[in-house]
């Protein structure tokens, strides 16, 4: 192969990534994730191996340091960890402020078991399927909305 042709190639390659390649910016007042693998052995979650979180927060960006670092407002729990952050480990947090449940609304028993009641009946519907009927219902729990499925 020449020279020539491996440069075609490099510069053809370099155009198609760059056509996809998304900038990763943030502003101040972001909410960000932040990701958790670089925390191995630092800082310990609650789960391993699969079902181990790969981002945590949302965090708060206070100060843009540079083109590629971020300090975020960290709670206590984390206060082992500086807070400057690279951007390639941060991810924009897209939830709906609304939605989010305050700890203070959260019921916990005497076993640390999450306690849950139904509020209302938001919507009743009847799946027809080709031997059976599957009733659906839609409830507004003390904590989020959520459909159910009876048999």
């Amino acid at each position: 192969m020449s020279v020539s042709n491996l440069l075609d190639r490099s510069a053809r390659q370099k155009s198609y990534g760059d056509k996809r390649r998304k900038p990763l910016g943030f502003q101040v007042g972001d909410r960000v994730m932040i990701k958790v693998s670089p925390w191995k052995g630092v800082v310990h979650f609650w789960a391993k191996g699969k079902l181990a979180p790969r981002y945590v927060g949302p965090f708060k960006i206070t100060q843009r340091i540079g083109p590629v670092a971020y300090r975020l407002t960290l709670p206590d729990e984390l206060s082992g960890i500086h807070d400057v952050f690279h951007v390639s480990n941060l991810k924009k947090c897209l939830t709906d402020e609304s939605l989010v449940i305050p700890l203070e609304k959260i019921q916990v028993d005497e076993q640390l078991r999450f306690i849950e009641e139904s509020l209302e009946i938001m919507d009743r519907e009847v799946k027809i399927l080709k031997r059976s009927c599957v009733p659906i219902v839609k409830v507004c729990w003390n904590s989020k909305v959520s459909l159910s499925v009876y048999r």
